[in-house]
């Protein structure tokens, strides 16, 4: 259409075309959605290995003598109980308590974190911790700078291992370190958005082709494959990881989306405290629940959900889980009908189909 922006392309576009991934639009940007086969992809993450280009995510510096007291107020986990080289999972937090964006901090030192951000709240995020940075620390935007690939599965330390010398045995994880990938300088982090084990890596977008290659050449020998957005979010699913802009949104607080555990309310005052303090006090009135259908049907993000013939909400994630063979899904319930074992109806095609909660994750790896 005229006047339609042009889809942005990360530095691994042509790797994509040439190995023939079904392209996308996702949140501005011309992702791979799948290569092979969305179920062929997601077992190849839970028995050997993945690969994905995540270079769409967003990147933020923020640095100075106050760089940690600027995360402290900005975030909802503490960031004070890092050491360099640590991460952790966190949230930019609304007055309201409500997630801005979810996140990962990083600590290089006491005077520099980095916060990974969702691709879709990239500008957003960095507007907003902006208009919230205290004097002596200073915030960058520093996406352009950074390509960023997730190698995830049992698998991943051996493929890594293969081509880098950074003692990856000993990165435990949410622990990150600064060393080569198949000769180029990167960070190498040991998160990701799977359920698995693994690795994320960040190197200069003109050296990610190379890394990309590698790593594909290393892996695919014992099972690596190339993996897209559509796998991604199965995967993530399964092992119940919120998804923004479904799961949690700014009308959704973490407490109410079952994220207590990056909740520090002792660290001190953060933006949103107060609205967390109050909540927790009086209750909560909904709660995020995983279910499975009892029924046959597939719940689908935004389908609605009835109790006794009343609307109670609405889906916010729902797929077929290659793994444990399920059809499962999120949503928020009332907090009286959210205890295992409770059923309810998701609406499909208008027709009420059983489901019933249970306990997450869905797949919790054991090795």
């Amino acid at each position: 259409m005229p006047g339609t922006p042009a889809l942005k392309r990360t530095p691994l576009h042509a790797a994509h075309m040439a190995l023939d991934a079904r392209l996308v639009e996702f949140a501005g940007w011309e992702m791979p959605v799948q290569y092979r086969g969305v179920i062929e992809e997601h077992l190849a993450v839970r028995k050997c290995a993945g690969l994905f280009d995540v270079s769409h995510m967003g990147e933020i510096s923020i640095r100075g003598p106050r760089a940690l007291d600027a995360v402290q107020r900005l975030t909802s986990n503490d960031a004070a109980r890092l050491a360099d080289g640590q991460a952790q999972y966190s949230a930019l937090t609304t007055p309201k308590g409500s997630p801005v964006d979810d996140i990962i901090v990083y600590r290089f030192a006491a005077d520099r974190f980095f916060l990974c951000v969702n691709a879709a709240n990239d500008d957003k995020d960095f507007t907003w911790i902006q208009e919230h940075m205290p004097a002596g620390a200073k915030a960058e935007h520093v996406s352009d700078q950074y390509a960023q690939m997730a190698l995830q599965g049992p698998r991943a330390q051996v493929i890594l291992s293969a081509l880098t010398d950074a003692p990856l045995t000993a990165l435990s994880s949410f622990s990150f370190t600064e060393a080569p990938v198949a000769g180029r300088k990167a960070v190498i982090a040991r998160t990701g958005y799977t359920g698995e084990d693994g690795f994320e890596i960040y190197c200069a977008p003109h050296d990610a082709p190379h890394v990309w290659e590698a790593l594909l050449e290393k892996g695919q020998p014992v099972g690596l494959q190339p993996a897209g957005l559509a796998a991604r979010d199965t995967l993530r699913l399964e092992a119940c990881m919120a998804l923004y802009g479904n799961d949690i949104d700014e009308t959704t607080t973490l407490l109410e989306a079952g994220l207590g555990f990056i909740v520090k309310l002792e660290k001190g005052d953060f933006i949103g405290r107060q609205a967390l303090l109050d909540q927790k006090r009086e209750g909560l009135g909904r709660k995020l629940v995983g279910f499975e259908m009892v029924e046959r049907g597939v719940a689908r993000h935004g389908y609605p959900v009835s109790i006794g013939g009343e609307r109670a909400g609405q889906v916010t994630s729902g797929t077929y889980a290659p793994y444990v063979r399920k059809n499962v899904g999120l949503a928020y319930l009332p907090s009286r009908a959210t205890a295992p074992g409770s059923e309810f109806d998701v609406m499909i095609r208008a027709k009420p189909v059983r489901a019933r909660v249970i306990r997450t994750p869905f797949y919790k790896r054991t090795r």
